[in-house]
């Protein structure tokens, strides 16, 4: 009898079901895109209720389509956007869900780096607060709202509230709390000391149980069989942070390995064999029980295309054709030139500065939207490239990359990124590399496959190959200058435009 495994992705809109079969081969998708909130500026929070009914939604339109019976799928497994604040009450009922494009927290973060909190942080857990942070936000909350604090009764991530509605556990793993930092990253393990240097010392008991990703969390209840159509006793994993999932899915598992992630959010990460760099540089763990993730990421990606289009290019393409693609026709068709305008990818502020903004700057009157499409597409590249420099710096190194997410779709994009960063790029088969890794980390769960790298060997096949044009580099680097010299020019004019605002950051929701 044919086995399949099933994989779950709970981004920050989207939540996506895939059934796959043990070769990696896509039997059937389904996904729902969900809502936010913004009650006030800067926050960005979700209906817990919605996220549920969406996957049970999901899943069973996969299981439908797909035509299998529910009894030969082996194992679940989800993957979910990192940090954000997902949290049960103290009855175990959905409470709040904040996302990752959170930004309340901006002045919380700007009073630690005053007083030094993340030279407390870093030497344990790797990383220094910022906004969206899930122990920052929880900070947030204690602080500003109390009454809503007081009923917290489980801190998790998005993908942890997916497997707790599947099997009634209360539990989360190794890369989604290290990548929160959370986490004593080389003892892998929660800490006190760490706790306290956020002004969290009495909130270890709200950290649910700890367990590695490939880890049965639990099984599937009679419950949500009833309600989705899987098979009640089905094993579901911890699960993965999703950057990892989708390193994992593309086929990135070796040691030296890198992943570029072009989605919602700017992912760039390295696989490494300890936690020590030389540089100030993000970590997480990988998937495996022994290995790190150096990586330097924010929201600065494909979400800026997203909002072009829904703003700007609904309707502006040819009926059966994508208006990405069509976004990106318009950008493909611009042959680059030394005065093509720039663009900061900051809709959702920047890792190094929450109070950031976008903007497009050089139009001049003979410039077209295609100049326009190109110069954001260009924008997100040199976002990432300023993450990898601070990688490299740190001394991580890898001479190719995998490129996953949204923006590998597109047959342009993936050609600016090998420009910009100077580097072969290759993208993979599957276009769900979340919900793949996730599949893959599933079966490993079950011994189906030895180990990860055996699971995504069976499971990934590479597209499409991608070379830097030398003939273009000088030319990329001379706009990445330029790129951070109106950043630094920008930066204390940013700030001034957001203080000119009524800003959330001391306001109760």
């Amino acid at each position: 009898m044919e086995k399949y495994l099933l994989g779950l992705d709970a981004g920050n809109t989207v939540i996506k079901a895939v059934i796959f079969d043990l070769t990696g081969r896509e039997v059937a998708y389904a996904g729902e895109e969900g809502h936010s909130r913004m009650p006030h500026p800067g926050h960005v929070e979700r209906d817990l209720g919605e996220l549920w009914a969406n996957a049970r939604r999901v899943i069973r339109t996969c299981l439908d389509k797909a035509g299998i019976a529910a009894s030969d799928i082996a194992a679940i497994g989800c993957a979910g956007h990192g940090n954000g604040l997902y949290a049960l009450d103290r009855a175990g009922e959905p409470l709040i869900g904040i996302q990752s494009l959170d930004t309340r927290a901006t002045g919380l973060v700007e009073e630690w780096a005053a007083q030094g909190v993340g030279d407390r942080t870093y030497p344990l857990a790797r990383q220094r607060p910022w906004p969206s942070q899930t122990p920052t936000l929880l900070a947030w909350l204690k602080r500003h709202r109390p009454e809503l604090f007081q009923r917290i009764g489980t801190v998790f991530f998005s993908k942890d509230f997916v497997v707790n509605r599947l099997t009634g556990k209360r539990v989360s793993e190794v890369s989604d709390m290290s990548g929160a930092g959370l986490l004593d990253l080389a003892g892998r393990r929660y800490d006190k000391t760490l706790m306290e240097a956020y002004g969290l010392g009495d909130c270890m008991d709200l950290l649910p149980p700890l367990i590695e990703s490939a880890d049965i969390a639990g099984t599937v209840t009679e419950e949500v069989a009833r309600e989705t159509g899987l098979a009640a006793g089905t094993p579901v994993i911890g699960g993965l942070f999703d950057v990892v999932a989708s390193a994992l899915g593309s086929g990135v598992s070796r040691t030296g390995s890198a992943s570029i992630i072009a989605g919602t959010w700017s992912i760039n990460q390295v696989i490494i064999d300890g936690p020590d760099l030389d540089g100030p540089v993000f970590m997480s763990s990988t998937f495996d029980r022994t290995r790190y993730m150096a990586m330097e990421n924010s929201a600065t990606s494909a979400a800026n295309l997203e909002w072009l289009v829904r703003e700007f290019f609904e309707g502006e393409h040819e009926e059966g054709v994508s208006p990405f693609d069509a976004c990106c026709a318009f950008a493909a068709a611009v042959e680059p030139a030394a005065d093509d305008p720039l663009y900061h990818p900051y809709l959702y502020g920047a890792q190094q500065d929450g109070h950031a903004r976008a903007g497009f700057y050089g139009i001049a009157g003979w410039h077209t939207k295609g100049h326009l499409v190109r110069a954001l597409l260009e924008g997100v590249a040199f976002g990432h490239r300023h993450h990898i420099e601070t990688i490299r710096k740190a001394g991580a190194t890898f001479d190719e990359a995998v490129l996953s997410g949204g923006g590998s779709r597109s047959k342009l994009w993936p050609q600016i990124f090998a420009d910009v960063l100077g580097v072969p790029v290759t993208v993979a088969v599957s276009r769900e590399t979340g919900a793949l890794g996730a599949a893959i980390a599933a079966g490993t769960g079950v011994g189906l496959f030895a180990d990860f790298t055996e699971g995504a060997n069976a499971m990934v096949r590479v597209e499409r190959h991608y070379r830097p044009n030398g003939a273009l580099a000088a030319h990329y680097n001379r706009r990445y200058a330029l790129y951070k010299d109106i950043t630094e020019a920008m930066t204390p004019l940013w700030r001034r435009l957001s203080a000119s605002e009524p800003r959330a950051t001391d306001a109760a929701a």
